[in-house]
């Protein structure tokens, strides 16, 4: 038998991304799984959502879409996309604004299939024809987060030994998830809301004993900040973005290994002021203060100014 896969795609008023998601996927060499879609914008981005997706792709795979009772952000969307899909043997991760290279989820499977890993990553890249990453790797000290081989040509392809060797978390722009992965670390953090979610559940399943795996001829195209607001340029992101990612830092370092929270507390504040005023992105330094001091009080959730 093969691997049944549930390809779990999260979206937000974003429908025409989706679409064009989807026609990818109808692509894949790989034949073998169903897509699971939750809408986070509300009933009227639900009712164009299903208007304009189809319910079956050419090679008969289903798809289908439910809508979430309110915005449940990335890990919530995430989470009730598994819940809705008990039986798969694994859950592709996979943003709304990703092409899937047609050979991508085929090798993901074969990695997983080895044995000796419980969740895979792959190549991602932007439109730009360079890597965003092969992986990443948290420093736990700094509370900062490093894409493995961003910015570098797409060949060669890395070596995967090297990579695994390397990597803490997998690029939650797509990853796959296999079931022991799921059953033994559990669901995804809700409370993150966006951002570090899959940095943290990672971390926690290499904590459990989990290993991570990378499958170097799945590549993935993403257009990185569509979904998100989150561009390349870090004088033009916005508030959600810069905040969630300062705050969720500090939250995943109180949830993993707090020890370490005095030392990460003074680092991550010093890596602000090098990262954003450097670049002269002075509004940006304020949202990521903001979202530093929010995870010294551990606030939690959907913050006030996101839409319900």
């Amino acid at each position: 038998m093969s691997t049944h896969v549930a390809i779990a795609i999260v979206g937000f008023k974003n429908a025409g991304d989706i679409v064009h998601c989807l026609g990818e996927l109808g692509r894949s060499a790989y034949a073998d799984f169903e897509v699971i879609i939750c809408e986070n914008g509300g009933p009227d981005a639900y009712a164009d959502l299903t208007a304009r997706i189809p319910a079956t792709l050419p090679g008969g795979q289903p798809v289908r879409a439910v809508l979430a009772p309110g915005n449940l952000g990335y890990a919530g969307g995430v989470n009730r996309c598994l819940e809705e899909t008990p039986k798969a043997d694994a859950w592709w991760v996979l943003n709304p604004d990703t092409h899937p290279y047609p050979e991508a989820l085929g090798a993901l499977v074969a990695r997983l299939e080895k044995g000796d890993c419980d969740a895979v990553g792959c190549t991602i890249h932007l439109p730009n024809g360079l890597v965003q990453s092969h992986g990443g790797r948290l420093n736990r000290w700094l509370a900062r987060a490093v894409s493995i081989g961003h910015s570098t040509p797409l060949e060669p392809r890395p070596d995967p030994a090297a990579i695994e060797a390397l990597q803490n978390y997998l690029n939650g722009a797509a990853m796959l998830m296999g079931r022991r992965f799921v059953e033994t670390t559990g669901l995804m953090r809700e409370e993150y809301f966006l951002y570090c979610e899959e940095v943290e559940w990672c971390l926690r399943g290499l904590d459990r004993g989990m290993r991570l795996g990378f499958a170097p001829d799945a590549l993935v195209l993403h257009y990185q900040g569509t979904t998100t607001g989150n561009p390349p340029d870090i004088r033009q992101r916005g508030k959600t973005p810069v905040y969630l990612n300062e705050r969720n830092k500090i939250l995943m370092v109180r949830d993993l290994f707090p020890a370490r929270m005095p030392i990460v507390v003074v680092t991550a504040f010093l890596v602000i002021f090098a990262r954003f005023g450097r670049r002269g992105a002075w509004r940006q330094l304020g949202y990521a203060l903001e979202g530093w001091v929010a995870g010294l009080r551990d606030e939690r959730g959907r913050p006030a100014w996101i839409a319900p």
